[in-house]
């Protein structure tokens, strides 16, 4: 592809290209099977040489709050949106660093009002709020003092982002992970090169061990500065599989420095020690849709899965497949259904504006979860495995019922754990008829009891021992 030249001249010429998620999506399916079949045998020499791991009772307490809140908010945004076309916009134009370096004289994110931010996250039903910290492009979204490669130093803007909108989660009481790449294409010291980032035009020299010492000093930042962090989402690891990395000197300072912390590193493996929480992209749990997830197995950690609106994870002005609100609902409580949270991804604007069909479609989820959301919040997966027509989720003796894809009158389901006292639609509180029959029971749904999105019975089951 034709070099950016002449600073930002080409950038409508770029835009009118093949948009940046189909890129990035071939790009993704082509190489990371590759490199996760390199990956399993460094992962276990990790394993094998870390420090037993015990986490702290205030990490154990942030776990179950973690499990308990179902719903965040994933947020893509850096110099790249300038270009609108997604967050991989260095590597799929192959723009070398002179050239992405005139980028932040252009990113001036006047309209960004974390106060608004915030209050959306709220009305949308979500609990905390996951941002990009560093994405690939090595850019910092906040004021480092090891690095002149951030928003304070080279934008227009001269403001510290991650600061704004910490201290406003910490007000509105919502709380922040920061995303971390731990790929680099903007540092010399990240070398030997990975998979990407080779048209960088950086230097073939560098020290690894200084590129480790540079990440854990914005990492010590990070949690040193902004007050109380809920954890740190790491990226990129799949770039270098069969680098040194020395997780478990990372992960113990950041368990030094804020002990509640969660870590989960998006590796697309079984967790390691040390990681606190684990996901999967664009996946349900144990599902390879996407093609990111083949060597991944579900562990015993709490579960996340990342999604986006449309096909685009950075802003992408030409990325106009959006998914419905049934769409994202659904996704929500099959994933809880699966006994994961679900964090779902916008790409704010380079003026610090959410676009709003993505604020549409988060207000309306919202309108569902203040009437639906006993169904989702504090629940683990049910008794009865995910089926195609839903999911069950449960808490104590309550277990709620997903019906999200079947028309037909009467539904089949299979025995219960235990008896059960009584059955309501938690649409309108009608009671429900069910039938017992050899093998499982039989579920009346009238058509007036129904849902748009998720028709959910509530069963109240017997207590243990107790018919």
């Amino acid at each position: 592809m034709t070099k950016f030249l002449c600073g930002l001249s080409r950038t409508a010429e770029y835009n009118s290209r093949v948009s940046l998620m189909t890129m990035r999506s071939f790009f993704l399916r082509s190489l990371r099977p590759l490199l996760l079949m390199m990956a399993g045998a460094t992962l276990s020499s990790l394993a094998q040489g870390q420090i037993a791991y015990i986490p702290s009772a205030a990490n154990l307490e942030a776990r179950r709050w973690f499990q308990d809140a179902k719903f965040g908010l994933f947020i893509h945004w850096g110099v790249y949106s300038v270009l609108g076309d997604g967050e991989w916009v260095m590597e799929t134009h192959k723009m070398p660093i002179s050239d992405y370096e005139l980028l932040p004289a252009r990113f001036n994110p006047q309209n960004f009002d974390p106060a608004a931010w915030v209050t959306l996250v709220k009305a949308t039903g979500m609990k905390y709020i996951t941002i990009t910290s560093k994405h690939h492009d090595g850019f910092a979204m906040f004021d480092s003092q090891v690095s002149d490669w951030t928003i304070v130093q080279r934008t227009p803007y001269k403001r510290d982002v991650l600061r704004l909108l910490a201290d406003e989660c910490h007000k509105q009481g919502i709380k922040l992970f920061f995303y971390h790449s731990q790929l680099d294409w903007h540092d010399r010291d990240y070398f030997p090169r990975g998979a990407t980032g080779h048209s960088s035009g950086r230097p073939e020299s560098g020290v690894w061990s200084k590129y480790l010492d540079y990440q854990n000093a914005q990492l010590r930042e990070l949690l040193t500065n902004y007050g109380e962090i809920a954890g740190i989402w790491f990226d990129g690891w799949w770039d270098k599989p069969d680098a040194d990395w020395q997780l478990d000197k990372t992960y113990q300072l950041i368990h030094s420095l804020q002990p509640q912390a969660l870590i989960g590193n998006n590796h697309h493996r079984t967790p390691l020690p040390g990681e606190d929480f684990q996901m999967f992209e664009k996946d349900l749990p144990g599902r390879n849709t996407a093609g990111f997830n083949e060597e991944e197995k579900v562990g015993n950690l709490p579960l996340e899965t990342a999604e986006t609106i449309n096909q685009s994870w950075g802003y992408n002005q030409n990325d106009h497949h959006f998914k419905s609100t049934r769409e994202l609902i659904q996704y929500l409580v099959r994933a809880a259904g699966n006994n994961a949270n679900f964090l779902l991804n916008v790409g704010p604007r380079p003026d610090g504006t959410i676009q709003p069909e993505f604020v549409t479609r988060l207000r309306e989820m919202g309108e569902w979860l203040a009437r639906y959301g006993e169904s989702v919040y504090g629940t683990h997966g049910g008794p009865i495995a995910p089926r195609p027509w839903g999911v069950t989720t449960s808490k104590g003796s309550t277990l709620y019922v997903h019906i999200l894809d079947w028309r037909d009158p009467v539904l089949a389901l299979p025995v219960m754990p235990r008896p059960f006292r009584s059955a309501h639609f938690l649409k309108d509180g009608k009671k429900a008829e069910v039938s017992p029959v050899t093998g499982g029971l039989l579920l009346k749904i009238p058509e007036k009891s129904r849902d748009e999105f998720d028709t959910v019975v509530v069963f109240e089951l017997a207590t243990e021992g107790k018919n």
